[in-house]
């Protein structure tokens, strides 16, 4: 799933080449890729993009003529960029393509989604809070506000484990499988640790995990090509999709607990004082 550092190198690569041209066709392929119907998709076609931002995981294309074309690649889906569109309308089907949207240039964008669970998401909205997901996004980790008071405050109260909490949209924006279990590894603790139960001092390292960690996939991210982003974001990656090869800061083994429809995957020895962690529905570690 693109989280938050890939959503921002898209940010900056959509902003360097749509602000200043305007969109012609936006064409839907996938009939669940639509969220919004009032005001049309088509709304949008003939305005000039203005700016483009991110909203926690969101991608929100604004226009002049005030209407936002807003997107969620949830956790299969991805931008495609096309130096050069095919000739004629998509043809609806089986295949990936969920939406395309082309410029007056030639050039434009296809959104796709792999997989048969049909997430990926496409609203139009004269203002982005319409969309229920960005009305209810927590702060965002790397805000100039969001400061470790801020973060101290946010887990004060919380009774879940810090994975759940780490992923939570409402508690924090951005932050997704992958990054919560790099963030939960720089800062040596477990997934499985209650996020109230932290110390003062637990809580200064795991924000500043979280900010560094962050910080740094997006920089790593920045200025690489659409196309080539899934592949930045893997090779940076220390623990997250590592079951079974060697920790980079211990030689460990990384180990994995698997959920329902996804996995984390942690260092024992950074993370869990060397013991395993048992399946995901016991909730402790292993005796």
């Amino acid at each position: 799933m693109p989280e938050l550092p890939e959503v921002e190198a898209l940010t900056d690569f959509l902003t360097e080449h749509l602000v200043g041209r305007r969109l012609v066709r936006v064409l839907p392929v996938a009939v669940s890729v639509l969220k919004t119907y009032d005001p049309p998709v088509t709304a949008v076609e003939g305005a000039e993009v203005t700016a483009v931002r991110r909203h926690g995981k969101f991608l929100d294309v604004r226009t002049d003529t005030g209407l936002h074309l807003v997107t969620h690649l949830a956790r299969a889906g991805w931008l495609q960029w096309k130096d050069r569109l095919p000739d004629g309308p998509p043809k609806p089907g089986k295949g990936p393509l969920a939406l395309r949207v082309a410029l007056e240039t030639g050039e434009g964008f296809d959104l796709t989604e792999a997989g048969t669970q049909k997430r990926l998401a496409v609203y139009v909205v004269r203002d982005p809070r319409e969309v229920p997901g960005i009305a209810r996004l927590g702060p965002d980790p790397l805000a100039a506000d969001f400061d470790e008071d801020r973060f101290a405050a946010l887990l004060r109260e919380e009774r879940r484990q810090l994975k759940g909490a780490l992923r939570d949209q409402s508690l924090i924006a951005g932050v997704g499988n992958a990054y919560s279990d790099e963030i939960l590894h720089a800062a040596r603790m477990s997934p499985f640790k209650l996020a109230a139960s932290l110390t003062p001092e637990e809580t200064h390292r795991l924000y500043t995990a979280l900010r560094d960690t962050l910080t740094e996939a997006v920089e790593r991210s920045r200025g690489v090509a659409a196309g080539r982003l899934k592949t930045e974001k893997k090779s940076g990656l220390r623990v997250h999709g590592r079951t079974g090869e060697p920790c980079p800061v211990c030689g460990d083994t990384i180990r994995e607990v698997s959920f329902s429809d996804s996995s984390l995957q942690y260092c024992p020895s950074c993370q869990t004082g060397g013991k395993p962690l048992a399946d995901r529905r016991l909730s402790r570690l292993l005796k």
